[in-house]
């Protein structure tokens, strides 16, 4: 009998949607492990304890594990991710094995999503969106994993023309849920890569126009060419990446690999906790204590006072023209209830320094979200200075 195909056609029936695998607490926020998940039950523990919301890569015999630590799983399973995504999709065997996975995990709480694929190039995604459209289908609400190149990669890698060309694809072909790719940023000779801003600004473009939530994956290990990360260097990350709107983090790598020039992730190759660990507990905590504001704010733009390529210096109708510091940039985000808030980052990730917010139309009041409580505090005296790589969520009143 001549097999069926599953084509793009029967994609664009599938309408865009947002997040819908979060639950309605709206205090979680998913940060996750870029590992596969522990058998240890206290390492799993641990990684409760770190702040992490998504235990990374799981399989089904360890669902009820990373239920009982407190968090949330991606499905590693072969029904999901085992085919020759270079080729056409066979229907018969595609719906046989999505229908087995969904019927075994439907309604499990633990399911945020089933991984397919990382860092396909543009020629995988028709396969790739036909298993995506599978899921979508079955167990609606789940996340097909797909995660993206970065900017820096290659148009050869890409199989497309630019960077643009390959979101745009990614989008129309596969319809995701979520936006997720890596960028790996922080280099041994003390800089940030360059093309760390332009690329957070591409997806958040298409984040924006296309209606879709977007997370990035960011380094919390040293190795190759990328040094170790230091405290200032994971606030960086994790704030810049919130002030354009970020609704999820990913770390690679939680736990270091036993190979190469890997070190200093949070947890080490004999199981040991690093400094990095309570460094990133320290700011995985404060990202759940602005999570039941951010999980309700929406990006309308983001800007930058020093001159910054492939992202905007302050326009016309910015709520600021300065706020202190050359090195400040600003998420502005309107609440659900139609407030203002913005979130200032210090791109410098060496130097403290204080905000000075000059407004081209002048607030009534301008209060702090605090990072340790969730709760409004004043937004003056030693509040307003900026740790290096720190970022400060602000709310508006006219």
């Amino acid at each position: 009998m001549k097999k069926t195909l599953l084509t793009g056609a029967l994609l664009a029936l599938l309408p865009l949607t947002t997040l819908a695998s979060a639950p309605p607490d709206d205090s979680f926020f998913p940060i996750m492990a870029w590992n596969s998940v522990p058998s240890d039950p206290a390492l799993l523990s641990r990684m409760h304890d770190c702040g992490l919301t998504v235990a990374g890569f799981a399989t089904i015999q360890q669902l009820s594990s990373v239920q009982a630590a407190g968090m949330k799983a991606i499905v590693s399973d072969p029904r999901a991710s085992n085919y020759d995504w270079s080729h056409p999709i066979d229907t018969a065997v595609a719906t046989k094995n999505i229908d087995s996975l969904t019927a075994e995990l439907k309604g499990n709480p633990t399911v945020f999503g089933y991984y397919l694929r990382d860092e396909p190039e543009a020629s995988l995604f028709p396969s790739l969106g036909a298993i995506a459209s599978l899921i979508h289908e079955k167990q609606p609400g789940v996340w097909p994993y797909i995660n993206l190149f970065p900017n820096y990669a290659t148009p050869g890698q890409m199989a497309s023309k630019d960077y643009s060309d390959y979101l745009e694809k990614f989008i129309a072909t596969c319809h995701p849920t979520i936006l997720s790719y890596d960028n790996y940023s922080l280099l041994d000779n003390a800089t940030i890569r360059p093309e760390y801003f332009s690329n957070l600004q591409a997806i958040h473009d298409a984040s924006v126009n296309h209606h879709i939530p977007f997370w990035n994956i960011v380094l919390t290990c040293g190795h190759f060419s990328y040094r170790p990360p230091s405290d200032a260097d994971l606030r960086f990350e994790i704030y810049t990446t919130l002030a354009y709107g970020g609704r999820g983090l990913a770390y690679f790598t939680y736990f270091c690999p036993a190979t190469g020039n890997y070190r200093s992730a949070p947890v080490d190759q004999f199981n040991h906790e690093t400094s990095t660990w309570a460094s990133l507990q320290s700011v995985n905590l404060q990202v759940q204590k602005l999570a039941p504001t951010l999980n309700h704010l929406t990006s309308t733009r983001v800007y930058h006072f020093s001159p910054t390529p492939g992202c905007q210096s302050p326009p016309a109708d910015s709520w600021l023209t300065s706020a202190g510091s050359p090195n400040f940039m600003v998420g502005e985000f309107t609440h659900d209830d139609g407030s203002q808030y913005i979130m200032i980052v210090n791109k410098d990730v060496y130097h403290s320094a204080p905000v000075a917010l000059d407004f081209r139309t002048p607030a009534k009041q301008v209060l702090k979200i605090s990072p340790y409580s969730g709760t409004l505090a004043s937004f003056d005296g030693e509040n307003i200075w900026l740790a290096p790589g720190a970022g400060t969520l602000l709310k508006i009143i006219r």
